[in-house]
């Protein structure tokens, strides 16, 4: 009897798989870290091979942990991190490169030679996305242009493009013999080159990338059966039947199917994203217009998007680069340490301002210091830092869509910091809502997976499972943080213009 569903969450800084029941509850999972690769500033990579190899183990960690076997599971679904592209040879299986991670900043001079005809809203139109080192595409130009020999090897049909739940599933199929090569809509509406209403790839876009079509996956739905796991693995013929970007599988698994639902991912960065149903919603205030979903032959559905390019990493850099503390969940206890701030401010622009600035010309500054600042102070700067931005995001929102926010759905590992969240309801104005289950990410791709194999029978069966963990409701002091909130407009100020080729 297949029981479960398994969902492979390939994220950032790890990869794990996670088994869920049919209530939608974790059953096992298992989880391992791969290395941040940083070969000059503004660079980050991953080793394609390094997270395929740690598929497979968590895979079986995972299974082993719940005693189940291929034969307990419906289907098996895909979440990635999206934007990060990897190009593979697909006769020997092998990367030409590095996975070039969506956080790299190489690309400027391919975002700026393309905006010189137009600007960054040359494309935006067609695919919802302005002209940033952000998205996959400039990362296959960069690629095409610098190792030697990939030019002529795409253009003779050898090597191939994916984000990492195309090379996933590239892998899981077969890989050199056989593998299917595709990937959803969600994932493919981050490259710079799918348009909005065909969902389908635009020549005239690839021409002035100098990109190979014949390079690009098959765009699917984000609820199929894409085929089957090859017959020497552990999932040995489960069907692979579910793919979501990783902010719109949390959007999915926070049951944010309907247009004007929403939710904010506490992660590596924040994603805030807003549904907007069967309609495209072009945003004038700084947010990018995406897929939310499709499920099978239906309508796709689109939403608003506001990606923050570093909140929790913000907290790994004062672990990793500063030494203020020795784990990341020390961050809370010296944030609480003191009484607020101190009037610092800090603004990880540490690639640019993404939503809703796109300054690529901005740089991380922490300003307002005196001698009374404190370690303590920069914690709790740190950590608000993540709530600004946020309320950033979601004011573009309410301009963009005229809907005022009621609440605000919440997932991530920083959620867990109740300090955070606290402040967060505070700035916002509203209530701060977390779910039971707090893996909404490899939730929504077990949900896109399951509804293609009749795990689940429909939209409502899924909404049933959602839980309230927690609600964090504001203070009624609005003049304190307001205040606030001016000042770290303030602040934002100051990192622009610091990088004078950008």
């Amino acid at each position: 009897m297949s029981s479960h569903i398994l969902a492979i969450d390939q994220g950032t800084t790890s990869t794990r798989a996670i088994v869920f029941d049919h209530a939608g509850t974790v059953v096992s999972a298992g989880q391992r870290e791969h290395e941040q690769i940083f070969p000059k500033a503004g660079w980050v990579e991953h080793d394609p091979m390094e997270i395929w190899r740690n598929v497979r183990e968590v895979i079986g960690v995972a299974l082993g942990k719940a005693n189940l076997t291929r034969h307990d599971l419906a289907a098996v679904g895909i979440t990635n991190q999206r934007e990060t592209a990897v190009v593979w040879d697909k006769h020997t299986g092998k990367p030409v490169y590095n996975a070039i991670v969506w956080q790299d900043t190489r690309t400027q001079d391919i975002v700026d030679r393309l905006a010189a005809d137009g600007g960054i809203h040359r494309f935006s139109d067609a695919v919802g996305l302005p002209l940033a080192t952000y998205f996959a595409g400039t990362k296959i130009a960069w690629m095409l242009d610098n190792i030697d020999g990939a030019r002529e090897r795409a253009e003779r049909g050898d090597l191939i493009f994916g984000t990492t739940d195309t090379w996933l599933l590239w892998n899981l199929t077969g890989g050199k013999h056989g593998g299917v090569h595709a990937t959803d809509v969600t994932n493919a509406s981050r490259t710079l080159f799918m348009d909005l209403e065909t969902l389908d790839w635009r020549d005239d876009i690839l021409e002035a990338f100098r990109v190979p079509r014949s390079m690009l996956p098959r765009i699917m739905s984000s609820s199929e059966v894409y085929g089957h796991a090859e017959t020497h693995s552990l999932l040995r013929e489960a069907p692979i039947a579910g793919i979501l970007g990783d902010q719109q599988a949390a959007t999915f698994g926070q049951a944010a199917f309907d247009a004007g639902e929403s939710k904010n991912t506490y992660g590596t960065g924040n994603f805030v994203i807003v549904n907007t149903g069967e309609e495209i919603v072009r945003s004038g205030n700084g947010l990018i217009t995406t897929l939310a979903y499709r499920l099978g032959d239906e309508a796709p559905r689109y939403a608003l998007e506001g990606s923050i390019a570093v909140t929790g990493s913000l907290v790994q850099w004062l672990r990793d680069n500063l030494g203020i503390i020795r784990d990341a969940k020390e961050v809370e206890r010296l944030a609480a340490s003191v009484d607020d701030n101190g009037g610092a401010y800090i603004v990880p622009a540490f690639s640019g301002l993404f939503a809703p600035y796109w300054r690529p010309d901005a740089r991380g500054a922490i300003v307002g210091l005196t001698r009374f600042v404190n370690k303590g102070h920069l914690a709790r700067a740190a950590l608000e830092s993540t709530a600004y931005q946020t309320r950033d995001v979601l004011e573009a929102v309410e301009h963009d869509t005229g809907r005022p926010l009621t609440d605000l759905r919440v997932d991530g590992g920083m959620t867990a910091n109740e300090l955070l969240m606290q402040f967060q309801a505070d700035l916002l104005g509203v209530p701060v809502v977390r779910p039971t289950v707090a893996e909404t990410t490899a939730l929504g791709a077990a949900y896109a997976a399951g509804l293609a194999v009749g795990f689940w029978n429909g939209l409502d069966e899924l909404r049933a499972n959602w839980q309230e963990d927690a609600r964090w409701t504001p203070t009624p002091d609005r003049d304190g943080v307001d205040a606030l909130y001016r000042t770290w407009k303030k602040a934002v100020t100051k990192t622009f213009d610091w990088v004078d080729d950008a």
